[in-house]
């Protein structure tokens, strides 16, 4: 054997022995990283869980418009003729009857209420000179007036004649029994969307004046005696499929498939899936603290304090329907005991 070969397996030995050693250190920090390092890390994250109980009770959505408060019979009187005002036969604010006499003109021509309702406004007086056309009376009927709503294109179809709606007078506070009473069909906008005048009826006390702002409330579906859940409470997968986190006897959540039913802007209806007083949990938020980061500074000699580990399964807390409605929230610990995500 040549002095050159015997160089070079001797060089070659010291390379596999410095591979071997790099393999071995590598092999020791992987191990120290699993058994110190990574618990010490997830002892600073943590999950945040909100948590809503299933109630029984009644639920129910519907249509909203804003609209305002109109008259239907309003009509100001006028002279047929130029003529003189011989006699004013009625008082502002007086009740008529239709066919009741208002006013007589030198002319001959008596001016009569042509329905029932109130004098409004006395435009003359007993001896004035008037012109053709000129304005006498007016005379308003306030106790059988309507409403007047603009309905989008997309809406106009789920609404129907005689169909039942309340009326809420906004500065009042009042609320009225109603039902639409037409419908016009041929739309009053001129832009990209299409809008349609929809009237509803309205018998109101004496505070309600034309002019004022309401608005039109029209019940649509309804169930009773029915599983409730808070909406925040649902999941929905990427088919759109609704599901709940609950709580399995390890302590872990998963999924749980559910049927949903009639919603409105808080609740919705559990047509399957869960019954009266299960609880039920939402993720609300996951964070990474500092803590596991300066534990594990800590260990390779830099400074802070020890991680502290966020333990303990979640309690059952239950949200309300109507009343309080969001549990507390929960936190659990990665690695840990706590529940985790499926």
């Amino acid at each position: 054997m040549s002095a050159e070969t015997a160089k070079k397996r001797k060089s070659l030995k010291k390379r596999l022995v410095r591979l071997v050693m790099l393999l071995v250190v590598l092999g020791l920090g992987v191990g120290a990283f699993y058994l110190f390092a990574l618990p010490t890390l997830s002892a600073g994250a943590t999950t945040t869980y909100d948590s809503y109980t299933a109630l029984r009770g009644t639920i129910s959505n519907s249509l909203s418009f804003s609209g305002n408060v109109s008259v239907k019979d309003n009509i100001t009187y006028t002279a047929s003729s130029a003529a003189t005002v011989r006699q004013i036969l009625v008082s502002d604010g007086q009740e008529v009857e239709a066919g009741e006499r208002l006013m007589r003109l030198s002319n001959g021509e008596t001016i009569k209420a042509g329905f029932a309702g109130e004098v409004n406004q006395i435009l003359v007086e007993e001896g004035d000179e008037v012109a053709s056309g000129a304005e006498l009376i007016q005379v308003v009927d306030f106790d059988n007036m309507e409403v007047s709503m603009r309905v989008d294109e997309y809406q106009i179809g789920q609404l129907s004649v005689g169909q039942e709606c309340q009326v809420t007078v906004t500065a009042l506070e009042e609320t009225f029994d109603s039902t639409i009473s037409h419908i016009n069909r041929i739309s009053a906008s001129g832009g990209s969307t299409a809008y349609y005048t929809v009237t509803a009826s309205l018998n109101p006390t004496e505070a309600v004046l034309p002019g004022m702002q309401v608005t039109v409330t029209i019940p649509q579906e309804e169930a009773t005696d029915a599983i409730i859940l808070n909406k925040d409470a649902l999941s929905f997968t990427v088919n759109n499929s609704a599901f709940v986190l609950v709580q399995n006897e390890s302590g872990e959540m998963e999924q749980k498939q559910v049927e949903i039913g009639v919603d409105n802007d808080n609740y919705v209806e559990i047509v399957s899936g869960l019954e009266e007083g299960d609880t039920v949990y939402a993720l609300a938020e996951e964070t990474s603290s500092s803590g596991g980061l300066s534990g594990l500074m800590s260990m390779f000699g830099g400074g802070g304090g020890a991680p502290a580990g966020m333990g303990g399964a979640p309690s059952d807390m239950g949200g309300g329907f109507g009343g309080a409605e969001r549990g507390n929230r929960q936190q659990g610990g990665f690695g840990g005991q706590a529940p985790g995500r499926n």
